[in-house]
């Protein structure tokens, strides 16, 4: 653990109520930039990420996958449902400037913390939360999660061709752009602010991520009731190798089908198929073609004779491969830190790089309830100490 300054965010504190996954990464951005992180947690169990393994053992609650989300952060025991607690969290309202949570909305409300209610105590206070489908409306209520948001947006109905079954995708890709929105949402009130000297709530919701991320194709269905889906592209793909796979992008070239017609050393097609629309009409036949021949050498091979023809392509890695490459450690993508609890870890950096503020771990991924008395003594917390029910 160590200590820089002159940090972007230095100064500025943040209640954290996030759990999973959408909210801690966005929270850990903000702390990686400098802020003050203090995660509220529940008495006993915590943050839901620390019982994902399902057990309770004091590994399981520090586990890999909770600690890639939560450098950075200090942790506090406080039962928001007794009194106590609840002063507790009006008392860190007075000296924070951000409250962020991913709750079902409605419920910061119920519990007292709703904008209305924390703006009376502190005008300067910005609340920002994420939810599923919204604060209002029809969805506002149902349990939000990566996987729904994928399917009601319309990002699973797609498939790079109408044969291959629907799928989840694998990574959390609703919760992260989700978290990476609530990111830019605090920054720009925290910008507004210096203006205006008063705070505002930052909403964001998985459904309006996927649906903003669909922004071109949501342009060409609006426009002209036509599905864009640049994964059905035809001379674009993903074929199998001798000992792997490759990806080729066929577009952003005068004539790609020559291109690649030329490194796979067969006849060139692009007279018989010369545009885009006699290409997707022959869409089945030119990706057959292109996978029996793809299967006939090693994935180095075809890269090193699409990149002759100056095509875009990439062999398909695993994650361990990707972690592996130089390239990733080139770009700082990744920290080792020391946990207390589990030993060296490796996590996955930041991927943005300012020049004058390089990430910096001040804190490692904290133990459930760590610094509770380390609050409670710097923010004059302590005559309700002996009353507070650990977290």
């Amino acid at each position: 653990m160590t200590q820089q300054n002159n940090m972007p965010l230095d100064g500025i504190r943040i209640l954290d109520f996030t759990q999973v996954m959408l909210g801690p990464c966005a929270t850990q951005v903000l702390a990686d930039f400098g802020a003050d992180v203090i995660k509220v947690e529940r008495p006993d169990t915590g943050d839901l990420s620390r019982n994902f393994f399902g057990e309770a053992s004091e590994e399981a609650m520090n586990n890999a996958v909770f600690s890639s989300l939560n450098r950075n952060k200090r942790s506090i025991e406080i039962d928001t449902k007794s009194e106590v607690g609840r002063q507790m969290v009006f008392d860190l309202v007075k000296v924070s400037d951000v409250v962020i949570d991913n709750f079902r909305a409605g419920v910061m409300d119920r519990l007292g913390f709703g904008y209305a209610d924390l703006s009376k105590i502190n005008p300067r206070i910005i609340c920002a939360s994420g939810t599923g489908f919204g604060e209002t409306g029809p969805y506002a209520h149902k349990g939000g999660q990566d996987v729904l948001a994928q399917a009601m947006s319309g990002v699973m109905e797609k498939t790079s061709d109408p044969s291959i079954p629907k799928s989840i995708y694998p990574t959390t890709l609703c919760d992260y752009t989700a978290g990476m929105h609530l990111v830019q949402g605090v920054m720009a009130a925290l910008l507004a602010r210096a203006n205006s000297g008063v705070g505002q709530k930052v909403s964001v919701s998985l459904y309006d991520s996927m649906i903003a991320m669909q922004m071109q194709e949501a342009a060409q269905w609006s426009k002209h009731r036509t599905v864009l889906n640049w994964a059905a592209m035809p001379l674009t793909g993903v074929f199998e190798t001798t000992d792997g796979a490759v990806v080729v992008v066929g577009a952003f070239k005068a004539n790609p089908l020559q291109d690649i017609c030329m490194a796979l050393a067969i006849e060139d097609l692009s007279g018989q198929y010369p545009d885009l629309a006699s290409q997707r009409q022959n869409k089945k036949f030119l990706q057959t073609l292109f996978r029996d021949n793809f299967a006939t050498n090693s994935t180095q091979h075809w890269i090193g004779r699409l990149e002759e023809r100056d095509l875009l392509c990439a062999p398909v890695r695993s994650l361990g491969e990707a972690l592996a490459d130089p390239q990733t450690a080139i770009n700082d993508m990744l920290v080792d830190i020391e946990h207390p609890i589990l030993g060296e870890m490796t996590l996955v950096g930041s991927p943005v790089h300012l020049s004058d503020a390089p990430l910096n771990v001040r804190h490692t991924p904290p133990r459930l309830g760590q610094h509770t008395d380390e609050i409670v003594r710097e923010f004059n917390l302590a005559s309700r100490q002996a009353e507070r029910t650990a977290v």
